[in-house]
């Protein structure tokens, strides 16, 4: 093992595949008030069950960042808004290329975290024109997919927002009888809650999902297959279909999910993805070979796996582009390679030690494969006990830059949806569409070769709604602690602009304001985090422009530990 492969932080590890339902929350009376607002514009939530799905992995060596006022690492933006040596706190490539096409329709909130019923971008709503999708499909071999979670979609009992089991159960720290009372809930945030449907809901929220994800210029998403039958079976052949519905040419990858699939018989497994391999919405190669993505590959052997691959061609027809996902690439590539079209990781979910993913592309690109590196936005698992350091944003611009810069093939988002892990670039409560709003600026210019250019000013204001440090006051007993490999913790607000041309940026961090200038294009910048609310403005010319302020207060004190980075645009 290189020296390099020891210090890079390695895949995150999950465990075997609990079938149950998960659950909450603390803070239920803020919770009930927020989610009492959304019932006034009609948002609300909907059924399905939940599955406790990965488990906390050691990865070796360990890194720090830096408190608040001291050095940053290159390229990132320090507290007092200067450039470290060598970087210019600016993603590189700004203001470079032309957006080829508008953007979609939609609408939304400005200004809010959890902006109402916006499932498309609206007009607006990006600081680029985002291309429309025949545009970004038109790059041909680069690929944008999201991993779909199926325990969590839009809702689980088309009930109001305020009361439905998202409410009772998993935001709420006393839900579900108390199973998950010690780490202070399953989950700390929830999929934008919409309104109640007659009919069909469960179809049209997956439908609303696959627009939304659409809208955002993916491709398509990874379906993570947890078991071949029950609910979570249903909802997968459910969203083949919401898929094909929307858009025949927004394709579902398969995932089978070796951590919580049941079977050790090749030819069950080879049944199942024929199954869902034969609808329209499943993705192929233009040689109409159906694309085979499992997780975790390696709980198998490869001899396994030829057996799955040779039972859907001799059975059912079906030729495949095996691309397995390993948790460790580097113990594996070796044994998969004459089976594999291409290869793909999980991937590591902190700023931090992602240099070493270029190592990994041009491995499989020696091997004749292509790669699927993965991108991240954070990740925080409460009943893991279990957390990285995201940075604010640095973790999903990081990701997306190694993506860019390494040459890979495809790009899946990790995750779409798995808010058990807080690793959702879905629109969400907490966050409504800013991090997927984001992504789409990077997605842009891995389809295109261009870097789009900034044509309306636009700022992103991220926080954590308590400090890192902080101890909760309620029954919960069980807490996060970083996981080895990670940036050090820190207490930071991030304002992260895109700006048109240079102007000023005011911002309210609590009790103390400030302003500084920012440059045209991408920039970021750190703010110690305080007490109270944080806000930040565009100034030119003496005049106010974009302003963003997080509907989340910081808190003191927190009955749950919650360390999430919360999230707002000013787009919508």
């Amino acid at each position: 093992m290189s020296e390099q492969r020891r210090r890079r932080p390695g895949s995150h590890r999950r465990r075997t595949g609990l079938r149950g339902r998960g659950r909450g929350r603390g803070r239920r009376s803020l919770l009930a008030l927020a989610l009492s607002a959304f019932l006034l514009v009609g948002v609300c939530a909907a059924t399905g069950i939940a599955w406790d799905p990965f488990a906390a992995g050691d990865r070796p060596g360990t890194a720090a960042a830096p408190a608040v006022g001291g050095p940053w690492p290159t390229g990132l933006a320090s507290p007092t808004g200067s450039a470290t040596p060598g970087g210019s706190g600016q993603d590189p490539g700004i203001g470079h290329g032309a957006s080829p096409g508008p953007d979609g329709a939609g609408d939304g909130g400005t200004g809010s975290g959890g902006g109402a019923g916006a499932e498309q971008h609206r007009a607006g709503a990006l600081p680029f024109d985002l291309p429309d999708p025949a545009t970004l499909r038109s790059s041909g071999r680069k690929l944008v997919f999201a991993h779909y979670f199926t325990p969590y979609p839009l809702s689980l009992d088309n009930a109001a927002a305020a009361d439905d089991y998202y409410a009772r159960n998993y935001l709420e720290p006393n839900g579900e009888n108390g199973k998950h009372k010690a780490y202070g809930g399953l989950l700390r945030d929830r999929p934008l809650p919409v309104a109640p449907k007659g009919g069909d809901w469960e179809l049209a929220n997956l439908r609303q999902e696959v627009a939304t994800a659409r809208a955002a210029g993916l491709d398509g998403f990874t379906l993570d297959l947890l078991s071949l039958s029950g609910k979570n079976w249903e909802r997968s052949n459910q969203l083949m279909e919401a898929a094909r519905s929307v858009d025949p040419q927004f394709k579902v990858m398969l995932m089978p999910d070796m951590t919580s699939l049941d079977t050790d018989d090749p030819g069950v497994l080879a049944d199942a993805l024929a199954a869902l391999g034969k609808q329209p919405a499943a993705h192929r190669l233009a040689d109409g070979r159906l694309v085979v993505s499992p997780f975790k590959a390696e709980q198998k052997n490869a001899a396994w796996w030829a057996k799955v691959l040779d039972t859907l061609r001799t059975r059912h027809g079906i030729g495949t582009a095996f691309v397995p996902l390993f948790l460790d690439f580097g113990a594996h590539n070796g044994e998969f390679a004459p089976i594999s079209y291409g290869f793909s990781e999980w991937g590591s979910r902190s700023y931090v030690g992602q240099e070493g993913s270029a190592r990994d592309v041009q491995r499989a690109h020696a091997m004749g494969k292509i790669w699927m590196q993965p991108v991240s936005v954070q990740d925080a698992r409460p009943n893991q006990g279990v957390y990285d350091e995201a940075g604010n944003t640095a973790t999903l611009r990081a990701t997306w830059h190694r993506a860019i810069e390494d040459g890979a093939d495809w790009v899946q988002l990790t995750t779409w949806n798995d808010y058990s892990e807080g690793s959702q670039f879905a629109p969400s409560l907490h966050n409504g569409h800013a991090y997927l709003d984001l992504s789409s600026y990077y997605l842009t210019r891995f389809k295109t070769g261009d870097w789009p250019r900034i044509v309306r000013d636009t700022l992103y204001v991220t926080s954590r709604t308590q400090f890192a440090a902080t101890a909760p006051s309620g029954d919960q007993h069980l807490l996060m602690s970083l996981r080895k490999g990670s940036a050090a913790a820190r207490d930071t607000v991030e304002v992260l602009s895109f700006l048109a041309s240079p102007a000023a940026v005011r911002t309210t961090v609590g009790s103390a304001t400030s302003s500084y200038e920012a440059p045209a294009g991408v920039h970021a910048r750190l703010l110690p985090l305080r007490t109270g609310t944080s806000s930040a403005t565009v100034v030119r010319d003496g005049r106010s422009g974009a302003s963003a302020e997080l509907p989340y207060r910081v808190q003191q004190r927190a009955q749950v530990q919650d360390l999430q980075y919360y999230a707002v645009t000013s787009g919508r």
